[in-house]
């Protein structure tokens, strides 16, 4: 009898390491999950557009702005952020930077910012 209560104690031991490596692997891959949902990783959420898509600045405000697919013109009452100057993902340095300015709708900064190097725009 002590053999069988052994071998059973023993697949017992078995059943628990297998189902607490088990337990550790779902652990793990929740932790990862959450990592990047929480850091904006791989889900564009932090992104000011989405793929396929470019952002635009409202004319004659400071917080206006849309995307716009790629390949389209901007609609009536936006314009295209200068070259170089495109905010790319919410809070980088452009955003902020446009969040502040406003512009015309030729695209010429009417009042607001400067580019941090003493010109505007």
């Amino acid at each position: 009898m002590l053999q069988n209560r052994g071998a059973r104690g023993s697949a017992d031991a078995t059943g628990a390491v297998r189902a607490s490596r088990q337990s550790l692997t779902y652990l793990a891959v929740a932790g990862l999950v959450t990592a990047l949902f929480a850091t904006g990783c791989g889900t564009g959420a932090d992104r000011v557009c989405g793929g396929g898509r470019y952002p635009v600045k409202a004319v004659g405000n400071t917080t206006g702005q849309d995307c716009v697919p790629d390949g389209e013109e901007p609609p009536a009452g936006y314009v295209r952020y200068p070259e170089g100057k495109v905010p790319e993902h919410v809070g980088d340095k452009w955003d902020d930077y446009w969040s502040k300015v406003v512009v015309d709708e030729k695209g010429n900064i009417v009042s607001g910012g400067t580019d941090g190097t003493g010109g505007q725009g």
